[in-house]
This record gives C-alpha cells, structure tokens and sequence, in this order.
C-alpha cells in the first residue's frame, strides 16, 4: 500500500496543477493530537456482520481520482461505530434492506491525495489535511442501500462522489424513488447516531467523531490501532 500512495501522490500533484505559483503548500504530516483523546481500536466491519457488502472504489481505478488509492479492498471503523452501523444494518433488514459500504476509516496520506487533486468548487468536497478528515479519526462511513433479494446498489440521486449539488443531502431533484431511498437510509443512520453531511448523501458522521485522533496506519495495521 505504501508503494501505491507513493505513486498516487506525484500523480496528483502533477496533474492538479497544485505545484503551480501561488498553491498553497498542504502539510505534510497529520494534525497533532491532543492527550485526551480516546486510544483508537479500529474494527473491520466485514468481520462484525458478513451481510455488509463492499464496494471499496478507493482499491481501484473507479473513483474520482482514476486510480487506486488503496493497496487492499477493506473498511474499518472505531468499534462504537462499528457497532451501530451494524444495528443500523440489521434494522433495515425488515424493509428489504441492506448496507453497501464504500468507505470507512481513511488514512490521513489519502486524504492529502485527494486534496492535491482537486481544485476550484471540487474542494467542498474532500477534506482540508491541514484540519483531517472524520474518515481519518475512524468515524465516518460512505456508503448506500442494497436490495436484499437482488444484492444490488438501490438507485440514489447520484452515483458515489459526484461532486455537484446533486449529491447533496438535501437536494430537491431526483425521482421521487431515489429521494425516498435516501430519506430511509438517512432516517435508519439517524437512529444509531450518525449524522448525514449536508453535500454526500452518502458520507455519515458517528456522533464521538471528536473523541479520536487523526490517523496514519495502512489497513495492514489498522487492525491492532
């Protein structure tokens, strides 16, 4: 994985122009963290319910940035948020329901790709590295509904990570079936404490987000963190 972020990064930065005069300079080492954190106990989430379905885009070429960011198809989360995402995704069994995951815990170098990338209006959409992204704490999940007698992704207003106003939560356009989806999936969260991002749908927050330091660690270690 070290090797593939490596590369990601000269990519991105060749190619977004972020090299240029005038660009401001990303850090380029974490936020330091404040002693009164909690210690971080990082869980795979395939491991706590093998109904979750995965669709890592970050491990491939399909995802906004064009290559893979990952070196393994994998998601984790801090274990309360673990936990609650598999009640939320326990829930919706009842209506037909289950939870597609696209993301879950990011390292912080990832998050320094992403924003090496993008420039202009597309920033809204990836995190500050200066500040650290609730992915990078282990607290925030990407991720959608699957049918339960199909395995498919259910319609939603936009694909994952369009980055325009289409994807925000609160977007008025859309059939009128991808707007009720989406309220059913934002209403199950809610129940379990995670809050949507008012511009993705599909981007949640678990509500100790706060309590956790901004991490670092390839997948390979996230395990025992």
């Amino acid at each position: 994985m070290t090797g593939i972020i490596a590369f990601a990064k000269l990519f991105a930065v060749y190619f977004s122009g972020q090299g240029s005069l005038g660009a401001a300079a990303a850090p380029e080492r974490p936020p330091l963290a404040h002693s009164d954190l909690r210690a971080p106990e990082l869980v795979e989430l395939i491991t706590l319910e093998s109904g979750l379905r995965l669709d890592i885009r970050y491990a491939t070429a399909n995802n906004f940035v064009g290559y893979p960011v990952y070196g393994e198809a994998r998601a984790f989360l801090q274990k309360p948020a673990a936990e609650a995402l598999i009640r939320v995704h326990r829930k919706l069994g009842a209506q037909g329901y289950g939870l597609m995951v696209y993301d879950g815990y990011r390292p912080w170098s990832v998050t320094k790709i992403f924003w090496d990338a993008v420039s202009g209006p597309k920033r809204q959409f990836v995190a500050d590295p200066a500040l650290g992204s609730r992915h990078n704490r282990g607290c925030a999940v990407d991720l959608t509904l699957y049918e339960l007698t199909t395995g498919q992704a259910v319609a939603m207003p936009t694909d994952y990570d369009e980055m325009t106003e289409r994807a925000y939560s609160d977007y008025p356009g859309g059939t009128p079936e991808s707007m009720a989806l989406r309220e059913i999936l934002k209403a199950a969260m809610a129940s379990e404490g995670f809050t949507v991002h008012p511009r993705e749908w599909w981007h949640y927050d678990y509500r100790d987000w706060q309590s956790y330091a901004i991490l670092d660690v390839p997948f390979s270690a996230a395990a025992g963190q």
